[in-house]
């Protein structure tokens, strides 16, 4: 009898989970197609909006939507999947318990993505993800490197709108995995390599994954560097003088094995190389208060830079200029962005003012930044816009245009004459000591329409140009790409 009572309930339980996985599935009543949605942006703020999908009018809302519904009408366009990742029967294994399962599969499928280059389905994958199993490491650090780099336009300029969704992916997944040096690595890393110019949070998530105990010995050197291009040479050198005691002590313990021998020695070079520096670059003595007479960063060199911007067709442009630096290694930030544009800040933006995990960037916006690479004093730049509307929609009415230098940035052989700080450079007309706290760098911005930018109105037939005051033509002699490279460093050095 009571094994009758065991089976009944069995069989009961049985029917009520199959009765409920058809409801939830199913729903109750008629289901919607996704053919009866249609889409609408909504306004939530000045500077926010969403793209929502809503049932037409004179569609019946059905009493209770199944998962297949939800799915088709948000993600699938009818086929029952999320993007070929996550169907209805995935999402009940989720919602039973079996979170770590389904984001397994749902990862495994991003493969696929990744190797046919359809980047956009990966993103909402991406983001299931990291809610159903907060402790795939691999998926937030691959992310991270998937939104902050892969989106580009058809001259492999990235797409900087993503990087505040990136830093806000990266620092959730500091927060889901505290006990790790990798996220707050990989965090770091975005801020060092990919933004290069707030190094000041590069080193604040390095130091946070130099604490962890399993961080990678190899990887502590770019602390050191950090510290360096943040302006802390001191605290620079202090990392390596760690780095190399460590290094001769694992020698001294293992004098056979060639990694710490060689490990030893590199870091031993690196910390004479980084002496070698402070004291010629004049460090010591600012750090003294004496005066920089006779050291590398004095005089002060002036660089002469200016510009010319000519729109040579719709969303074409050719920054022309000057720089009066011989030495190779010089590149110039050049921004366009919109006037208004959300968070901006000189030559860039407050790129982690959002901890919002937010996948849709600000699509009525534009930002492109661009290297301007020197060469024998000048540079000649075409840069084409035309093929990524959604990249650089241009639907604002007045745009600026940044030209921005920082020497934190520059290779070795730069920074020999200029320094960390920019004590070595000078530039008559654009030389700023305000925007950046503590530092000398190049900076100008000009003012440019949506009209001139698309030739569109009165510039339809005539050539947009603008540049800086003291631009002069150069009389018919234009950029080669065949002229001769100058490596003529001490030139550098030989006063104004």
């Amino acid at each position: 009898m009571k094994t009758g009572v065991k089976i009944s309930n069995a069989v009961g339980i049985m029917a009520a989970c199959f009765v409920g996985q058809g409801v939830l599935q199913g729903g109750i009543g008629p289901q919607p197609s996704s053919t009866d949605y249609e889409v609408k942006r909504v306004v939530i703020t000045n500077e926010i909006s969403r793209t929502v999908k809503t049932l037409k009018k004179g569609t019946p809302a059905p009493t209770f939507q199944g998962i297949t519904s939800l799915w088709q009408r948000d993600f699938s366009a009818g086929k029952g999947q999320i993007s070929g990742g996550l169907s209805p029967d995935q999402m009940l294994f989720a919602l039973a318990g079996f979170r770590e399962l389904v984001a397994g599969i749902l990862w495994v499928r991003a493969d696929s993505f990744f190797d046919s280059g359809n980047y956009d389905a990966i993103l909402p994958i991406i983001r299931l993800v990291t809610l159903l199993d907060p402790k795939q490491i691999d998926v937030y650090a691959t992310g991270m490197w998937h939104i902050g780099y892969n989106f580009t336009d058809e001259e492999q300029r990235s797409d900087r709108r993503y990087i505040p969704s990136a830093l806000a992916l990266g620092k959730e997944g500091t927060k889901n995995n505290p006990e790790t040096y990798e996220m707050f690595f990989e965090t770091g890393w975005m801020w060092y390599h990919k933004i290069d110019d707030d190094y000041s949070n590069a080193v604040k998530w390095f130091e946070q994954a130099a604490e962890k105990p399993d961080m990678l010995a190899a990887r502590k050197n770019l602390l050191s560097n950090a510290y360096e291009r943040n302006g802390e040479v001191d605290k620079s050198l202090g990392v390596l003088y760690k780095l190399y005691n460590d290094a001769a002590k694992a020698y001294g313990a293992d004098k056979e094995s060639y990694g710490n021998r060689q490990n030893r020695d590199t870091l031993e070079n690196k910390l004479d190389t980084h002496l070698v520096r402070m004291t010629q670059r004049g460090w010591f003595a600012k750090k003294a208060g004496r005066p920089l007479t006779g050291y590398d960063v004095n005089p002060p060199y002036n660089v002469g830079f200016s510009c010319k911007v000519t729109v040579i067709d719709p969303y074409v442009l050719r920054f022309e200029g000057t720089w009066n630096v011989k030495p190779v290694g010089t590149r110039i930030r050049a921004v366009i962005k919109d006037v208004d544009f959300p968070n901006a800040e000189p030559a860039g933006m407050k790129w982690d003012a959002s901890n919002d995990v937010n996948l849709d960037p600000p699509r009525d916006k534009t930002f492109m930044q661009e290297q301007l690479f020197v060469k024998n004093q000048r540079f000649n730049r075409k840069v084409d816009m035309s093929k990524d509307p959604t990249m650089y929609p241009f639907d604002s009415k007045d745009y600026i245009v940044e030209f921005y230098y920082n020497p934190r940035s520059a290779p070795p052989h730069i920074q020999d004459k200029f320094s960390w700080d920019g004590d070595g450079m000078t530039d008559a007309n654009f030389l700023d000591t305000k925007i950046r706290d503590g530092q000398r760098v190049m900076y100008t911005s000009l003012r440019i329409t949506r009209d001139q930018i698309l030739r569109k109105g009165e510039w339809q037939d005539k050539t947009p140009v603008i540049r800086t005051s003291n631009y002069k033509e150069t009389l018919g002699k234009s950029y080669n790409s065949s002229d001769k490279v100058i490596l003529d460093l001490p030139s550098l050095r030989s006063g104004n």
